[in-house]
């Protein structure tokens, strides 16, 4: 990544580039889309769901999404995804966390997934968050030689969610825990 004089952005913008853990599915399973943008979030490619008034949003990962978000600089960039700030991004932007420092917990969180995602059963769903779920929900049907370091090593990554993250409910309510 580039440094902040080279690129003239932000830490805050250099961070949210850096990580996209909330737009990958790794933080939470939908985000919340106001009425007014859900054609045109459904014309981006994006898996939306409308029938429920309090729930109406689009499914993670977001297919826009592709190691930085594609429509970040775009005027109709959702609302959702403009607002919401985790807790080390307000950290970041509150200068309490030096950029670097932020960095390398995202890298770390990012190395702790992936350890774990090659641990989790085989599924169909791209979603890493309802595949941890499932198998924390149902961990006796997936009692085998690796259940006790993907329990061991979901600990550690959801102490790291709620630490860095502010992301306290692993199984989240979409119409509490929803990051927008």
């Amino acid at each position: 990544m580039t440094g902040i004089d080279e690129t003239n952005e932000s830490p805050a913008d250099i961070l949210c580039k850096s990580c996209g853990l909330c737009c990958s599915g790794h933080l939470f399973i939908w985000a919340k889309l106001r009425p007014s943008e859900l054609d045109r979030a459904e014309s981006w490619g994006l898996k939306v769901f409308r029938d429920d008034p309090t729930q109406r949003g689009f499914s993670l990962p977001c297919p826009l999404w592709d190691g930085q978000c594609t429509i970040h600089t775009s005027p109709h960039y959702p609302h959702v995804c403009r607002e919401y700030k985790c807790k080390l991004l307000k950290e970041v932007i509150a200068e309490t966390t030096p950029l670097p420092d932020a960095l390398t917990a995202i890298e770390k969180a990012k190395e702790m997934i992936h350890e774990l995602k090659v641990l989790l059963p085989a599924s169909e769903n791209p979603n890493f968050r309802e595949r941890l779920v499932a198998q924390l929900e149902r961990r006796k049907e997936f009692d085998d030689e690796h259940q006790d370091l993907r329990l061991l090593k979901a600990d550690e990554l959801l102490a790291l969610y709620e630490e860095v993250f502010g992301v306290t409910d692993l199984i989240d309510k979409p119409d509490t825990q929803s990051p927008m």
